[in-house]
């Protein structure tokens, strides 16, 4: 048996919500796309024994507790990393230097210093490595690339691109370790903007140049979720626990090309679930997409020849879009589980040879890295923010 032959064994370090739907992605994945590989799911890593039961109903013949212990096996190919951010950087370069296969979640890292080290790893390392920035992989969205790419929109002038979600909205939500610094580096802004500005920059094929932000955190305490008071010894106010990340961030962004962006992302804009919108204006034309109508394309012709003019709806649903041909008949909408379906189609296909398919690479998302610090820097630095003076008020010429 060749090792092309031979089946691809996993392991995915982390038992949240990513975990989750990775562990579906790698079992979905062999069952609807041809990857020339059998796929063998062997261990689920989490923090605590009792994660065993959840390994279990998932299907996972093994669980462990140490991510040390299993980046190192050698019946494990590839190394699927789905915890906080603060531990991106450790498990990724040992899984690396163990000669491993690896896939990310996103952001790459909680810093660019963290990010670059990964980097590194990554350009000396034999084996693949990709950031799952799995928006990428939405088909609607690489239909959009597309036409981007063939000229039909021309000189590109606007990006306009919003991440809302509420799951933040009650100042009473429970605090979890995505409101901390120390082990999310950052909340809305990395959480969800970096999906915007990979997004945005992905589709334009060009990257943001510089950045003037406002970032803003709304409630400043919340209480613990059960059993997690103390925080690692971060005190809080009475029985609530600190927010040490951004609730919301907005910043404009120029682009090397000469396009203006403007990016908003928050998890506290009530009544929006998952609000993952982005619009391109052209020259010649637009294109205009949100994710809580995943299925559909808007594109706008300045010259439609039929003299018909407004935004048109397409349905990418069509065996001829992007991914959509292994699924259902046309008009048969896919989820948010699919993108992480393809993903896993993509990585696969780069560990078979097809390394054009391993992206967005480490280096890719640590550029999306360095905008987020740049974000930062500049929301942490008031002096970008020039007071509008108002007559007969503070700031006022009279």
């Amino acid at each position: 048996m060749t090792m092309q032959d031979a089946p691809l064994r996993i392991a995915v370090i982390g038992n949240g919500f990513m975990g989750r739907i990775h562990t579906q992605a790698w079992r979905t994945a062999p069952r609807f796309f041809d990857l020339g590989r059998e796929i063998e799911p062997i261990v689920l890593v989490g923090r605590r024994p009792e994660g065993a039961t959840a390994a279990r109903d998932l299907g996972w013949p093994e669980y462990a507790t140490d991510w040390r212990d299993v980046v190192t096996r050698p019946d494990i190919d590839v190394v699927d990393i789905c915890t906080p951010g603060d531990t991106h950087a450790e498990i990724a370069l040992a899984a690396l230097a163990a000669g491993k296969h690896v896939l990310c979640e996103k952001p790459l890292a909680n810093s660019v210093e963290e990010a670059d080290r990964m980097v590194a790893a990554a350009a000396s390392a034999s084996s693949v490595a990709m950031c799952g920035f799995s928006y990428r992989r939405t088909p609607a969205l690489a239909a959009a690339r597309a036409l981007i790419a063939e000229g039909a929109l021309g000189e590109i002038r606007h990006v306009r691109a919003q991440y809302l979600q509420d799951w933040l909205s009650d100042p009473d939500a429970p605090h979890t370790w995505r409101l901390d610094r120390e082990r999310a580096g950052s909340g809305t802004l990395g959480d969800i903007g970096a999906h915007s500005i990979d997004t945005a920059q992905w589709l334009l094929g060009d990257d943001i140049t510089a950045v003037s932000a406002v970032l803003r955190t709304f409630v400043s305490t919340r209480p613990p979720l059960a059993g997690q008071a103390g925080l690692g010894g971060v005190g809080g106010s009475g029985d609530r626990l600190p927010v040490t990340v951004d609730d919301a961030a907005a910043f404009t962004a120029t682009f090397a090309g000469g396009a203006l962006g403007v990016f908003e992302a928050t998890r506290m804009a009530t009544g929006r679930r998952n609000a993952n919108r982005i619009e391109i204006n052209g020259s010649l034309g637009s294109v205009a997409f949100d994710f809580e109508r995943m299925n559909e394309l808007e594109y706008y012709r300045a010259d439609d020849p039929s003299g018909a003019q407004g935004f048109r709806r397409i349905q990418v649903t069509e065996p001829e879009h992007p991914y959509a041909g292994a699924w259902w008949p046309a008009g048969h909408g896919l989820g948010y589980e699919h993108l992480f379906t393809h993903q896993i189609v993509d990585l696969v296909r780069a560990i078979g040879g097809d390394l054009d398919a391993a992206a967005p690479s480490f280096a890719e998302a640590a550029d999306v890295q360095r905008v987020l610090a740049a974000v930062a820097e500049s929301a942490a630095n008031e002096a970008v923010m020039t007071p509008v003076r108002r007559v007969g008020g503070e700031g006022s010429e009279s």
